[in-house]
């Protein structure tokens, strides 16, 4: 990690203000849970018209840049995913399979774990690799919980409580960092799902809220690039990983 980084610890504050904006977050898609809007993707002709043509879709969800708030910022991202010929049955299968996410998520997942699971709620663990400028590895625990909407719709929400830092990973010298504690590209990620099944395929979409550390005006030309673009990168890059593990258990 390059010197002039320095560690940071996520404040107490900084905190609030995330879990503020996402219960806030929470409340609203709760109102379109049982609407005819229960699909983002599908409120614009455009976006539809992509996932027709197999594009991996993804936009911030205010259209503006990530939320500052006291020594972090908040990304709110959302993207969508079509996966041809696929059912509720194969894609759920395949997603909640998380001792096997190590597979289907690499590079960016290196290990996974179901720790415990009680009907549509499930515990795991997924070790996380950040690489953009600099590397980051993270140690991570979620808890994780399905809703059948409707017989063709089902809904997720994945909550993080705990992200620890970890250095030399894989090594005798490995060490893992105090949670909340280290180089802050990711605090906190709560990840909200979608699914709904057409005589096409499956339709799964993704809303991913995170929060970071700010960006000291020092460090811009380091830090900028990871936090601005890693929220984007990895949520087009989990639509993708999910559709290609989907089709291929199709095989």
């Amino acid at each position: 990690m390059e010197e002039s980084v320095q560690p940071v610890r996520l404040l107490p504050e900084t905190l609030k203000a995330f879990l503020d904006y996402a219960q806030r977050a929470e409340d609203s898609m709760a109102q379109t849970l049982q609407s005819d809007m229960f699909l983002w993707s599908q409120a614009d002709p455009k976006r539809s018209r992509r996932l027709g043509r197999g594009d991996v879709i993804a936009e911030l969800w205010n259209g503006a840049a990530p939320l500052r708030v006291q020594a972090g910022l908040i990304h709110d991202w959302i993207g969508a995913v079509s996966i041809p010929d696929a059912t509720l049955a194969d894609t759920l299968a395949r997603i909640q399979d998380y001792d096997h996410h190590k597979d289907f998520y690499r590079p960016e997942v290196v290990d996974s774990r179901l720790l415990s699971r009680h009907g549509n709620d499930f515990r795991i663990y997924l070790r996380i690799l950040k690489k953009k400028v600099l590397t980051v590895v993270l140690d991570t625990d979620h808890d994780v919980s399905y809703q059948q909407v409707s017989a063709s719709r089902w809904a997720c929400a994945s909550h993080t409580t705990r992200t620890a830092e970890v250095d030399d990973p894989g090594t005798s010298r490995e060490r893992i960092h105090p949670p909340d504690t280290g180089y802050g590209f990711l605090w906190r990620l709560n990840s909200y799902w979608r699914f709904e099944e057409s005589p096409a395929g499956v339709i799964a979409e993704c809303r991913a809220i995170s929060l970071t550390r700010d960006i000291p005006a020092a460090l811009k030309w380091i830090i900028q690039p990871i936090v601005r673009s890693l929220p984007r990168d990895t949520l087009i890059h989990t639509l993708k990983c999910t559709r290609d593990a989907v089709k291929a258990s199709q095989k």
